[in-house]
């Protein structure tokens, strides 16, 4: 879920949103080596952001991306050049200024608040079994082709809907034996979404 979905969601449904994990870069974001867009401190009156050796950004510009709103946000050269910890910011060694995107304010501090929330170990327990779920989303899909519809209209499309379920579950009993016995090849360890559901089934 994107950070502008996430904004319109509780307001639309009341729903309570749950990001995504974000692609992980080694280092930081966009091929960083170190300091990642949230070791910036934003100054939304200001229109401007301080870096994490207190240097301050002129006003940033706005701009567009893909249509949407965005603001631009430019170091000055001379400052990034003399600073000792340059390559690990900006990543570059023609000694161009940081530039850096900033969503709109709303939009920004979710993706910064879902940015630290992704890192404890709570949100990383609850996205372990997000996990499981996709995987069984991915089997369907691929292995079964539930992505295309071999019927029209909503009811006939829930019936094929339910067959591809039923016949997912009956492959996965095909993979389960009485216990005391012994399997013919090696089982897959239970994933993170099965465990708990094992655990209550016992």
């Amino acid at each position: 879920m994107s950070p502008r979905t996430s904004s319109i969601t509780p307001r639309s449904t009341g729903a309570s949103p749950w990001s995504a994990r974000s692609v992980s870069i080694p280092g930081g974001d966009r091929g960083h080596p170190g300091f990642t867009k949230h070791d910036f401190r934003v100054d939304w009156e200001n229109r401007t952001l301080t870096c994490p050796h207190g240097v301050t950004s002129p006003p940033w510009k706005p701009t567009h991306t893909d249509g949407n709103a965005r603001f631009s946000v430019l170091f000055p050269r001379k400052a990034c050049r003399e600073c000792a910890d340059r390559l690990k910011c900006t990543g570059n060694v023609e000694g161009k200024g940081r530039h850096i995107t900033l969503l709109p304010q709303p939009v920004q501090e979710i993706q910064t608040r879902a940015r630290a929330e992704q890192k404890t170990q709570a949100w990383q327990r609850r996205y372990a079994m997000r996990a499981g779920c996709e995987a069984t989303v991915s089997e369907t899909v691929h292995a079964h082709g539930l992505r295309n519809c071999r019927y029209r209209g909503a009811a006939k499309t829930h019936v094929q809907h339910v067959l591809t379920a039923a016949g997912t579950n009956l492959v996965r009993l095909s993979s389960c034996f009485p216990p005391g016995t012994t399997t013919p090849t090696r089982n897959r360890p239970d994933s993170h979404f099965q465990r708990p559901l094992a655990a209550a089934w016992n």
